[in-house]
């Protein structure tokens, strides 16, 4: 441990400089021009939300495995998503797939309050350890179903889904507020799509914004071992 902190300790202008270059070229250049997001990109370090082993390539152009055959997503879907969500700074936000934490990390500079769900218990926790320990004091990690969302909490004025559903979960339509926003990859293996919803007034617009490719939601609404093997079936 006192090793693996030493090297990460020597390399920090490094991987600095790889962070500002990362945004530069593969987020700002890509099109993402929310200024507070961009910021947040330059300040939240993803060479701490990977494995040791994965820190050389923390910043490079791709996800990376987390464990528990989950990844943390590439940078610039990371920023696109969070600038898709169009946060003020007022919003809770509600993030479904909590992972390593690098996402919420990301959202709490750009909101109130965030709830990651995660499904997987080791994950969780080692999420909810980091998050402690880096100080995002707004960040609350959860373990459950976040393909049914987190009512106890609802409504939300954002959520984000950082795993692909077969279809949109209805709970999560219902616990978004009026104006709400969701951001969702939505589809199968080899074709998805993110999506962009709104709710006005009771009814939800659409956006679709790239096509995209994410590990699946598992739970009630998401894409269980068995509907995966009927599918490809």
């Amino acid at each position: 441990m006192n090793g693996e902190k030493k090297i990460v300790q020597g390399d920090t202008a490094e991987l600095e400089v790889a962070r500002q270059e990362m945004v530069a070229r593969q987020i700002r250049d890509r099109g993402v021009g929310d200024a507070r997001v961009l910021n947040a990109m330059r300040t939240v370090p993803r060479h701490l939300f990977v494995p040791f082993d994965h820190i050389s390539r923390a910043y490079s152009d791709e996800p990376l495995p987390i464990g528990e055959e989950q990844t943390i997503s590439q940078p610039f879907m990371v920023a696109a998503m969070a600038e898709a969500l169009s946060l003020q700074a007022r919003e809770r936000v509600l993030e479904i797939g909590g992972g390593s934490g690098y996402q919420a990390a990301v959202l709490s500079h750009l909101a109130l309050a965030v709830i990651a769900i995660e499904a997987r218990p080791a994950l969780a926790v080692a999420a909810a350890k980091r998050i402690a320990h880096l100080g995002y004091s707004n960040v609350t990690v959860e373990v459950g179903d976040g393909s049914a969302g987190w009512p106890v909490s609802a409504p939300y004025e954002a959520i984000l889904v950082t795993a692909a559903a077969p279809s949109v979960p209805q709970p999560l339509l219902d616990q978004l507020a009026e104006g709400g926003r969701l951001v969702i990859p939505v589809g199968q293996d080899e074709h998805q799509e993110l999506l962009r919803l709104v709710k006005q007034e009771g009814r939800i617009t659409r956006q679709s914004l790239y096509a995209c490719r994410f590990v699946p939601l598992i739970g009630r609404y998401g894409q269980n071992q068995n509907t995966r093997e009927a599918n490809r079936g």
